[in-house]
């Protein structure tokens, strides 16, 4: 079974539920805490062993290139001034072992069409997909959820879909998976459709964020017509890839922040600030006293 080295991030979108904060900025570039989403989602990958990162872009997106590049100038002002841990923190934004591809995804055609971008860089490889808005907090004690999500691709095989139980009025809003039980947290995927009524969903079991997907999807992707919204829906590239082959729903021991939202990201920077060794206790203290 080959190991997962290659994750996609799809990063091209507009972000217009937070302008006009995003209007100059990526919204992957928003913080948690002192981190951008898109960091959070690449050290995810790398806990998993993921070494190659492909980022399919699009215009006002060179904040994320700047980020994990070099920043010589920040680096030299650092250094002279002796701030030897502010430097440290600079230059390990991403291990020295890591490489990062940039793609350009011409114009907004979904997000199965941003996942075809990368196909000259996958080939038939399996890879990883990761979206920053979704940002996972693995359970204390457990690995990173796409390590988790690994893990069960060497043990199974097939695809790996994460996915979350959601109240059925916002069914709406997220790809939807029928499935039959198969293991502890896994399930053996039947059918998936995309962003379903409340009345027709099949389930309200959701996809969440986080996918490992054979290179066969390619060749589904690359036949599909444009599906909900006018788009190329990956979910509709997944429907088709499993009437030939395995794929399984895995629920991750996680808690899941929906930063694509203005609720998600402050409950995110709440929950994450309450961890974070510099603002924890003093932060508590804050919550607390506030009326």
């Amino acid at each position: 079974m080959r190991k997962i080295k290659k994750a996609v991030f799809p990063v091209a979108g507009l972000g217009s539920r937070f302008l006009p904060a995003t209007k100059a900025q990526p919204k992957e570039m928003l913080p948690i805490v002192d981190k951008p989403l898109i960091q959070y989602a690449v050290e995810e990958a790398v806990e998993a062993g993921i070494t190659e990162m492909v980022f399919i872009t699009g215009r006002n997106k060179r904040a994320i290139e700047d980020h994990f590049d070099k920043a010589y100038e920040l680096e030299s002002e650092l250094e002279a001034a002796g701030k030897e841990a502010l430097l440290d923190l600079v230059r390990n934004v991403i291990p020295k072992n890591i490489n990062c591809i940039y793609i350009r995804q011409p114009a907004a055609l979904g997000l199965g069409h941003a996942v075809l971008c990368a196909r000259p860089v996958i080939g038939d490889d399996p890879f990883a997909v990761l979206l920053a808005d979704d940002l996972m907090d693995a359970d204390p004690g457990q690995p990173s959820v796409m390590a988790q999500m690994a893990q069960q691709y060497e043990q199974e095989g097939g695809s790996i879909i994460a996915v979350q139980d959601v109240p059925r009025e916002f069914t709406r809003q997220y790809g939807i998976v029928s499935g039959a039980p198969y293991k502890d947290r896994l399930e053996r995927m039947q059918g998936i459709v995309e962003k379903p009524m409340p009345d027709v969903a099949p389930s309200t079991l959701a996809v969440v964020g986080r996918y490992i997907l054979s290179g066969r999807i390619f060749s589904y992707l690359e036949n599909l017509g444009k599906g909900s919204g006018g788009e190329i829906q990956l979910t509709d590239g997944i429907a088709a890839m499993l009437k030939d082959f395995p794929v399984y729903a895995y629920r991750p021991s996680a808690t899941r922040y929906d930063c694509g939202s203005k609720l998600g990201y402050l409950k995110a920077s709440v929950a994450l600030g309450l961890k974070h060794k510099e603002t924890s206790v003093e932060f508590a203290e804050f919550l607390k006293n506030i009326k």
